[in-house]
């Protein structure tokens, strides 16, 4: 491990910490299938140094709790609940008054990255920069996946620990429990909430409902516009100050014309944000299902490239057998009447489209991200092994107006499709492709970039979103951005993912109420 990792490992904070793996590791293949990391954590109470101080093996842990749902911390409820899955139980008698997961930590270019931030960080008041310390206190209610909330006051936002995915009934009742016990701790009376511009999302009805209750103002923010914002704050950008290229690329969020957005290119501040470019929309054919089902963004994938007969001119592939095994006619209606299938500029549904098409986790995910993370491990592990000059695969940047008031930058996969197809009937190998598409993926973004900068003023580039979570296209974007010039901000102290949001909310919030009568600043080229 580098000297980085060592130093997170012997924190105070104790997190988890990811590690390469290596061959030496004799562990059951059971363990992280298909990643080359693991996730390494040391004793960080007395507890854990009594029961472990005979051992001289490493354990191997998981969480007291089913896939979803809050952890038990409540003896009985364990024994219940847990019953058939442990043969012990290590019980003590005294309650557990705040359910705290694990921190997760990633060092990339020798820089952490949070990934989430919990036992060790929470909640441990992030310091903003200048223009935050008069705002009277705000509270931001955070997303539906990986939820955080935050506490905005005297110029510091305290985050609450990782609460987790509000779509679970169990976690969204242990998110109600922690925010009134958070802001019963802290004495805090917000006078302003701040939610989430998506309708359905659990916190947003719940910010709403809170705000009503006690007649406070409520803010409705752009989820990508507070993931630009989360990383600006981190890093230190005052309350007015110039627009950053903000590239938030993630799973999707609900986008200020009503779609589905999750590939975005924003020239942004703290006061507003203009839209400059975005991945190309396809449709999630049945919604939700296309987030667990990968094989379906493939299929939408192909079709948005090449048209509803593209099969016919590969038959002799694999692929095309196992999409006969599906139902086809009824996807195609789908797609053409736009039943069930909302468009979405989603980067991370085109990772699981390339991540089924190469034959990972093409029928289902276990778990969310598992296809994209997957599909990093192949093509980690084949720039590693393989010495030899390799070229992406190529993007198209297109002049667009798809459904939109003004024409926008689409970046357009067509061509990556067409040469991944020829590369899969000559039989390349899997981590060949998947270690192409990052490349190719890493320029593609990268040439969008210098695109932007010849009509826009920004030396800034903020990358954030769940997807730059991925060393290798995190890495690979950076060190392309920081050649041409530019200063590329990243995340450090809150996660990139979901669970950052609630910082970018309150970020954003404070710069509206600061404006008083002024009017709106916003961003301009």
């Amino acid at each position: 491990m580098s000297e980085t990792e060592q130093k997170l490992l012997e924190s105070v904070a104790a997190p988890i910490v990811l590690l390469e793996r290596t061959i030496a590791q004799q562990l059951a293949p059971s363990v992280a299938p298909g990643q080359n990391t693991l996730g390494f954590m040391l004793p960080y109470t007395p507890l854990h140094h009594l029961a472990l101080r005979r051992l001289n093996v490493p354990i191997v842990l998981t969480s007291g709790n089913f896939s979803d749902e809050p952890q038990c911390i409540d003896n009985e409820e364990t024994r219940e609940k847990l019953s058939e899955i442990a043969d012990y139980f290590l019980i003590h008698n005294r309650p557990i008054f705040n359910r705290v997961d694990d921190s997760v930590v990633r060092v990339i270019k020798e820089v952490p990255q949070v990934l989430r931030r919990a036992r060790g960080y929470a909640p441990a008041p992030i310091n903003l920069p200048p223009g935050f310390a008069d705002i009277p206190p705000i509270l931001a209610m955070g997303s539906e996946l990986k939820n955080t909330f935050a506490l905005l006051r005297d110029g510091q936002a305290i985050l609450s620990q990782h609460i987790g995915d509000l779509e679970n009934s169990l976690a969204a009742k242990a998110y109600e429990q922690t925010l009134n016990l958070f802001l019963g701790l802290l004495e805090a009376e917000p006078s302003v909430i701040v939610v989430d511009k998506h309708p359905e999302y659990l916190s947003t009805k719940l910010g709403k409902d809170l705000a009503t209750a006690n007649n406070l103002k409520i803010i409705e923010v752009q989820h990508h516009h507070s993931h630009v914002a989360a990383c600006m704050a981190e890093n230190g950008l005052d309350i007015d100050c110039k627009p950053v290229l903000g590239i938030a690329l993630d799973g999707l969020g609900y986008g200020e014309d009503g779609t589905i957005w999750g590939g975005e290119f924003l020239l942004a501040n703290y006061h507003g944000f203009e839209r400059l470019g975005a991945f190309k929309p396809v449709e999630m054919i049945g919604g939700e299902q296309a987030i667990y089902q990968p094989w379906r963004n493939t299929y939408a994938h192909l079709v948005a490239a090449f048209g509803l007969d593209f099969l016919k001119d590969y038959q002799d592939l694999e692929l095309f057998n196992f999409f006969q095994t599906k139902p086809l006619a009824t996807l195609n209606q789908m797609l053409e009447k736009g039943i069930n299938s909302p468009v979405a500029s989603s980067c991370g549904r085109l990772f699981d489209a390339v991540a089924a098409a190469i034959g990972i986790c093409r029928e289902s995910c276990s778990y969310e991200g598992q296809a994209a993370i997957n599909l990093e491990a192949l093509a980690t592990e084949y720039l590693l092994n393989d010495a030899e000059e390799i070229e992406g695969y190529k993007f198209d940047m297109l002049n667009l107006d798809i459904d939109s008031k003004f024409p926008l930058t689409y970046l357009v996969p067509q061509p990556m499709w067409q040469s991944l197809l020829i590369d899969t009937k000559q039989s390349a190998t899997p981590a060949l492709m998947a270690a192409k598409f990052h490349q190719g993926l890493a320029i593609a973004i990268s040439e969008m970039v210098a695109e932007f900068h010849q009509s826009c003023e920004f030396n800034k580039v903020a990358l954030t979103g769940g997807v730059f979570q991925n060393k290798l296209l995190l890495e690979g974007v950076s060190d392309r951005l920081t050649k041409m010039g530019l200063e590329v901000l990243t995340h450090s102290q809150v996660p990139p993912n979901d669970g950052g949001l609630s910082l970018g909310q309150v970020a954003i919030a404070a710069a509206r109420l600061g404006v008083g009568e002024q009017g709106s600043r916003g961003v301009g080229r």
